[in-house]
């Protein structure tokens, strides 16, 4: 007999050709935790499902990755859905993985807290980028369906508390593939035009596969990226989304979303009512000193008697100035006697007196005085100064005693 030598790639398609018309390997569910994960260019996902006994490797194609709602990671306990076969060219058998899910957790819960992670590290959350409500807003734009009792919800009580504000809505799907780019087609186009003051985005309760829409990375980005307000309103009050954290404020339902949007106008009455009363009563207590005061005024003798109060003021005013002018007297008198003797003292020592005496004072042609008969000559010409005028003459003869 002859013997048939195989190929390797023989061997290979013969096991691969094994497995496939084995009906449990067609179709097999396993549970283990995923190592060595990688995510190709490609977009498809290759990794190994292990536990304490063994491992196998995974891939996951491109096609069957795109209905994934949470992103696989190393560590993360999972039930692998497919078919298991060879790989011809390198002989080793894998899982074609067509469906993963979280093993004890759901894919939703997943993917929900690995973009609430992300998001969260971005910094979507920060307390510091949230903006504060206008205290009296104008327009009132909400986002949601127009069919759903949340909406209507919403009218009836924004209308009630705060009927100066219009309201305008934009009409959007709120569950389904559809929802998300429709949400953020809203907020951006309510940014755009500046349709309102504060936008309410939402809609009432449900699962969490109703509500997932508000859980999209695009409508979280498009809520942080409003530079309007945005109240989220989603659901109930358990109920929290991904749009809760991003958004500037959460309310727990629709209804209190309208709640927090506006202030109640019977508040405000009450409020105006009370400041009008403390108003009026602030004037009448001032109005009450005034008259007390007017009153004091009134009982002056100023008042009441203008005429005597002039002239007793004219009466101290004369006496105040009498007495400034003798205390002036007699304060000047002492240094007046003192320059009367100056005076004198200065006129007994003037050569003018000394001359008025019958004195008189010869002096030469240069202005010297002549002092004694020998300084002067005959012939000499000299001014002689009396006490009322000069006489000018010529030395005739000198004569010495």
């Amino acid at each position: 007999m002859e013997r048939h030598i195989y190929s390797v790639s023989e061997v290979n398609q013969l096991i691969k050709s094994m497995l496939d018309r084995e009906p449990q390997l067609g179709e097999i569910f396993l549970r283990g935790e995923i190592s060595n994960y990688k995510l190709y260019p490609s977009g498809h996902h290759y990794f190994t499902l292990k536990d304490a006994e063994g491992a196998i490797r995974c891939v996951m194609f491109k096609g069957q990755a795109l209905r994934l709602r949470f992103r696989p990671e190393n560590g993360m306990k999972v039930i692998a859905f497919g078919r298991i076969t060879v790989f011809p060219r390198d002989g080793v058998y894998q899982l074609y993985c067509s469906d993963l899910t979280a093993d004890g957790v759901g894919d939703l819960h997943i993917a929900f807290e690995q973009l609430k992670e992300k998001l969260y590290r971005e910094g979507l959350f920060d307390s510091a980028h949230k903006k504060p409500l206008p205290k009296y807003p104008q327009r009132i734009a909400i986002i949601t369906s127009a069919a759903g009792a949340a909406v209507h919800d919403m009218i009836r009580i924004l209308r009630r508390r705060y009927p100066l504000a219009k309201v305008l809505l934009l009409p959007v799907r709120v569950q389904g593939a559809e929802a998300p780019p429709e949400i953020v087609g809203a907020i951006r186009y309510a940014n755009r035009y500046q349709v309102g003051d504060v936008i309410i985005t939402g809609r009432g309760g449900g699962s969490i596969e109703d509500l997932w829409a508000f859980n999209d990375e695009r409508v979280a980005r498009a809520i942080y990226e409003s530079e309007i307000p945005v109240i989220s309103a989603v659901g109930h009050e358990p109920d929290v989304t991904i749009a809760d954290f991003v958004a500037d404020v959460r309310a727990a339902t629709p209804s209190h979303a309208a709640e927090i949007a506006v202030p109640d106008q019977e508040e405000l009455r009450e409020r105006l009512l009370s400041a009008q009363g403390r108003m009026v009563q602030g004037e009448e207590r001032r109005l009450g000193l005034l008259r007390t005061r007017l009153t004091a005024l009134s009982e002056k003798r100023v008042l009441r008697d203008p005429m005597a109060f002039l002239q007793e003021k004219r009466m101290i005013l004369d006496y105040v100035q009498r007495a400034l002018a003798d205390r002036g007297g007699a304060i000047l008198s002492e240094p007046k006697r003192r320059l009367g003797a100056l005076s004198a003292a200065l006129d007994a020592m003037s050569p003018l007196a000394v001359l008025g005496r019958g004195y008189a004072m010869p002096q030469r042609e240069d202005g010297s005085v002549l002092r004694s008969a020998a300084d002067v000559s005959a012939g000499d010409k000299l001014t002689v100064t009396m006490g009322d005028g000069a006489i000018d003459c010529r030395v005739e003869e000198v004569r010495t005693l």
